[in-house]
This record gives structure tokens, sequence and C-alpha cells, in this order.
């Protein structure tokens, strides 16, 4: 099921569908809208994986692999809902990403401001050049300044002279993005956004007295890991990092002695993230060749080479925080999610190395439907693509009977509302 046959159901069946392309899988997800522009939500109809894909890092690699993962997962998913997909909205991720803050200023003429002085403001903010080999992904008022007055998050209505923003930019590779687009393309489908993958699951899993209160976002991917520093309900800081998922099997592969896919169920069935929590006398069979013969090998031992890496990752987490000035200011803790907080003992390394409340993010607002199907960490991000993609869907209808929201539009809107 293509784009043509997509398009005809979308105003009857309020479709939205989520891509969330990894290193290790490709998973698709299709939903129903419901709920309002306040309060978005979806009710789940599909689910669909494919175990082959072509990105690396969040970067595609093999265009061909990486579309008939796609197809694989999206078609699974339609079948599953029934229905076919208007448009998909697509996680990106990965080391590629740059975050910057720019500043921009104008001078109100009326007597007071309206939406299109903020419209002025935010176009000052966001014409700057991010080079020949980037785009802009998302722009993120933090605050705005009238006069003297600062710490405003809406100015409209406000009687003032001057206004002004502090606005963060998200960028990607030109490059990146224009593959991930054209490897959805060919395979029969219309890509609607790109979606900052820790903002996406952090729509999910988050909720909004620890955006308030300050917390860090942990996305443990399969390529790479993300972060998002949340504080006063808007994101302080957003990072990349290099180490994640795969890295843990590699070291599992170097230290057991077995191959990358043995590694991977290893990790899976045997796995824990804090050595503390294991039998130090229990053992495991490890898969072997004919030649090496039966071999064993503590559990302990396999825990603690994922304890090593997964505690040098929240090393880089920590750093991380620093870099925003909010160690021991962020209450809320650690939330972490993705594939990686599968591991058991998760939470308690992550207290371990963050010195802070931690817990596991399980998408778990406004979804309804097949929640059993989606309701793991690992889903983080394409829960939170389809909360994204129907904030959009009711933020353009309510604009349809009000002239409020004009300016921002639906992506706009939902930034500055979560963020």
């Amino acid at each position: 099921m293509g784009r043509r046959a997509a398009e005809g159901n979308v105003k009857d069946e309020r479709i939205v569908g989520a891509l969330d392309l990894g290193s290790t899988r490709t998973c698709a997800v299709l939903a129903q809208v419901t709920g309002d522009d306040r309060s978005p939500g979806v009710k789940v109809l599909g689910v669909g994986i494919s175990r082959e894909t072509g990105v690396r890092r969040g970067v595609v690699r093999d265009i061909d692999e990486t579309t008939r993962s796609i197809v694989d997962a999206v078609r699974d998913a339609e079948r599953m809902a029934g229905v076919p997909v208007p448009a998909i909205h697509c996680g990106i991720a990965g080391e590629h990403i740059q975050v910057r803050t720019s500043t921009g200023l104008v001078s109100v003429t009326g007597e007071e401001i309206l939406r299109t002085d903020v419209e002025r403001v935010n176009d000052v903010a966001t014409a700057i050049s991010l080079g020949q080999d980037r785009e802009l992904l998302h722009f993120i008022p933090q605050e705005y300044q009238v006069d003297d007055q600062d710490g405003i998050n809406d100015p409209e209505g406000m009687t003032g002279l001057r206004l002004e923003v502090q606005m963060y930019l998200v960028s990607v590779q030109t490059a990146a993005a224009q593959n991930l687009r054209k490897s959805v393309e060919r395979a029969g489908y219309r890509i609607a956004q790109l979606v900052l993958e820790p903002l996406a699951a952090s729509m999910a899993v988050l909720t909004q007295e620890e955006r308030e209160l300050g917390c860090v976002l942990v996305d443990l991917g399969g390529g790479s890991t993300g972060v998002a520093i949340f504080k006063d309900g808007k994101v302080q800081h957003i990072a990349s990092l290099p180490y994640a998922g795969s890295h843990v099997t590699s070291d599992i592969v170097h230290g057991l002695s077995v191959t990358q896919a043995d590694a991977e169920r290893l990790k899976q069935k045997w796995g824990a993230a804090y050595t503390p929590l294991v039998d130090p006398d229990e053992d495991i069979h490890l898969p072997s060749t004919p030649g090496q013969g039966v071999r064993q090998a503590k559990r302990e031992l396999l825990a603690h080479i994922i304890h090593q890496r997964l505690d040098e990752i929240l090393g880089l987490v920590q750093q991380e925080i620093e870099k925003t000035g909010f160690p021991g200011n962020l209450p809320a803790g650690v939330v972490v999610t993705g594939g990686g907080a599968h591991q058991p003992g998760i939470v308690e390394l992550a207290r371990e190395a963050l010195a802070l409340p931690a817990r596991v993010g399980t998408p778990q607002r406004g979804i309804s439907g097949l929640v059993d199907s989606v309701q793991a960490p690992r889903f983080a991000v394409s829960t939170g693509l389809l909360l994204y993609a129907a904030q959009s869907i009711l933020e353009r209808e309510a604009a349809t009977t009000s002239s409020v929201g004009k300016l921002f539009g639906p992506v706009k809107r939902w930034l500055q509302d979560f963020f």
C-alpha cells in the first residue's frame, strides 16, 4: 500500500504513522488521532517491525536495505491496522545533530504586541546561516523579553516598544536528512516530518511535572544515545552521544568470543546493567563452534561487560549535564528509555552513575487501542512520533475555527507547548 491509496482515507480516518529507523531494527506504528489540541492522544491500530536496517549510528548507509526494511515494517503495520498510512513522521538522530542558540530583536509598531510581531521576531532569530550542508529541523522559543521584562512565554497582547526572543535551534546534516527522505519515498510513502528522536521520546514518557522541576532524558538506542535536559518546562540542552547498544554488543563479542548475533541474544536473555544484582555463582552456556567445544561463563562476567560500557555512556551524560550548569538542580532525576532501558539494573546503575533519582521511561501518555503492543521503552520514539503527529493535526483543525495559532502552526506550537 503506497502513498496514493493512503491519501484517500486521511480525512475520514485521521490516521497517523510513525517510523523509528534504528541500527538494529525498523519499527512502524499506525494510529488514529484522539483527544484535542491541548491533550492529544492516539489509538494504536498496528505495529510492524523489521529486523533488517541500513541505518548505522543515525545515518542511512544502504538506501536499498533501508527501503526494504521500511516496506516490511510499514506493510505489516498496515495489515494489522486494516488501513493505509497517509504520511509518515520519521525520527532522526545521530552525531550529525547540532544545536545552537540565537537571538531575535524587533521594534513594536502598534499599541500592543500582535501575533505578527511575534512572527517577525521568530523569523529574525531563525534567519541565520547554518552552513551549506545543514538544514533547520526545529526551532524552539526559550523565552521572550518585552522591553526590560524577561521570562515571558507568550508576549501577545502585552504593551512595549521592543520585543526580543531567545531561540533554540536544532539542525541536521542535509545529506543525512535527504537520504532518510529518499528511503521513505522509494518505499512508496510520503514523509510528513522529521523529528529529533529524544524530543519525540520525551513527549511519550515525561510528565509535565518532570519537565518543570528539571530532569534528563536518556534515550539508549542501538546506534546512538540521545540526551535531552529539561528545566522550567522547556528543553535546555540536547546532545547525541556516539556510544549506544551496538557498542555493548561489540564488547560482548570481543569479551566472550561469540558472533554479533549470539552476543545480541546473550545480552537480551542473560544481560544485566548492574553487576551487583547478578549471582556470582551463576553460569551461562556460550554458543560455540565444533572446534571450541562446550563453553560456559559466569553470568557475572557478561553483566560486568555491559555494566562497564553503560557506565561509560552515563559518564558522558553527566558531562552533558555539567555543560548546562544544572548539576544538583534536576530534582526529577533521570528517565532512561529506548532499547537499552530493558536491561535489568539500568535504574540502579543510573542512580549510581548520575547521583540522581531514576526510573525507566515507558510510553503511557495519551495512548489507547493496542497499548500492550507499544508499552515498552523501546517504543518511546515511535509512540512519541504518533503524539507529535496527532498534535499537528489537532492544531491545524483548531486553527481553522480560530485565528489563534495561525502564527506557529502545528509543529511550532507543539514545540513551544511541550519544550
